[in-house]
This record gives structure tokens, C-alpha cells and sequence, in this order.
């Protein structure tokens, strides 16, 4: 099932406010790319990308791109004042030895106990499972942004993954069009509803079972 331009903007806003002052935080490729537009200026924020960028900043203005400037994905950045750069060697060390304080992917599959897989589309030609893999086990903090459902209306959230994973226990949060969902030792804390939809419909399309937090926050 598609997303539309508000539902992901939606998404990556929320997701924002999990950012905090201080932090070195790395975005992934698809909706955590828009999460940097979201942080409130003046937040003191290192975002980091592993072809070489420390102060990453948001997306450039249409028609100001600089096409020697981009992020991992080949997508057009700015860099904000004092941002420094280094080759991908320097970068992925950066993200092994624990450096990265928050890592906010996007995903095919998360399960209950918190698996990621995001990596491969069965029937696709991909060319690898790149940088994800090390994200996943060595940030600090891991973040899911994601449809909800699939392109077949079937859970992304699910009990156990089908597809190949990124890597095993490694996601915190998971934010979807519908909710915010947190991955504890007691399984999955449905903590926040996105109106309009209701406890009952995140339940029916979320195959894992979900535990409710008292109280939940309903976000409008």
C-alpha cells in the first residue's frame, strides 16, 4: 500500500522529536531522509553519512542543488556550518566503534523482537546490503520509519520476518503512518496513535501482538 507525501511527512516530523541536542544521528535512505528538515533550528546536531559527511543539513531549495553534494543515497544535501568531511573508510569506523548516537532507517519487515530486514526485495536486483547491516548493530538508538502495512495490505510488523534480515534485536522504535510502537523485553508497546486511525485498526493490521501503554497518546 503507497504512502502519500503528508503521511511521510508526518512521519519523518515525529520521528524528529526522538533527536536530541548533542546527538551524532545518521538517516537512512526513503522517509528518514526528511527527518533532518523537521529538527528545530538550533538543536545542536551532527548528522552523519557514511559517504563522508559530519553536518549534514536538510534538503537544498529546488534549483540550488550542488551536484558534488549529496548524501549516501545520491540524494542532493546541504551541510550546515562546520560541517567536515572524510572518506567512506573514516565513516563506516565512525559507525563501528559506536560513534553513532541514533540511526533512523527505513524497513521491508520488523518483527516482534525487534529484527530488521530492509535490505532485499524479493524478485529485485539490489546491490547489496551496504551500510544498514552496521547501522543497525552498532548505533546507540535504532529508529524504523515504514508503511504500516504492504503493497498488499498484509503487516510489516510482524511476529517473526520472512525476508533476509539487516540484523536481529537491533530496532528501539518503530513509527509508522498509524502509530508508534516501541520494541521492549515484554514485546511490542503500542505507545502513540496517528488520527484518525483508532487502537483497534493498528491492532487489526499489525500481525505481532501488541501490548498497550496506559496511557496512549493520540496524534493529531
Amino acid at each position: 500500500m503507497g504512502m502519500g507525501k503528508e503521511s511521510r511527512d508526518r512521519i519523518a516530523k515525529r520521528a524528529a522529536e526522538e533527536v536530541r541536542s548533542g546527538m551524532v544521528v545518521n538517516l537512512g535512505i526513503g522517509i528518514p531522509t526528511q527527518v533532518a528538515d523537521y529538527v528545530p533550528p538550533g538543536l545542536q546536531v551532527v548528522f552523519h553519512a557514511e559517504n563522508g559527511i559530519l553536518g549534514a543539513g536538510g534538503a537544498p531549495e529546488p534549483g540550488s542543488e550542488d551536484a558534488f553534494l549529496c548524501n549516501a543515497g545520491g540524494y542532493p544535501v546541504t551541510v550546515v556550518e562546520g560541517a567536515s568531511y572524510c572518506d567512506s573508510a573514516i565513516a563506516f569506523a565512525m559507525i563501528r566503534r559506536g560513534r553513532v548516537d541514533l540511526t533512523i532507517l527505513g524497513a521491508l519487515e520488523v518483527s516482534e523482537r525487534g529484527d530488521l530486514a530492509n535490505w532485499i526485495v524479493p524478485g529485485k536486483r539490489v546491490a547489496g546490503i551496504g551500510g544498514a547491516m552496521e547501522l543497525a548493530q552498532k548505533a546507540r538508538k535504532v529508529i524504523v520509519l515504514m508503511n504500516h502495512v504492504n503493497k498488499l495490505g498484509a503487516s510489516k510488523i510482524r511476529i517473526a520476518c520472512e525476508l533476509p534480515l539487516t540484523a536481529p534485536r537491533c530496532a528501539d522504535l518503530i513509527i509508522t503512518e498509524m502509530a508508534v510502537i516501541e520494541v521492549t523485553e515484554e514485546g511490542l508497546l503500542l505507545r502513540e496513535v496517528m488520527l484518525p486511525y483508532t487502537v483497534e485498526e493498528v491492532i487489526r493490521h499489525t500481525e505481532a501482538e501488541l501490548r498497550l501503554a496506559d496511557p496512549i497518546l493520540f496524534i493529531p
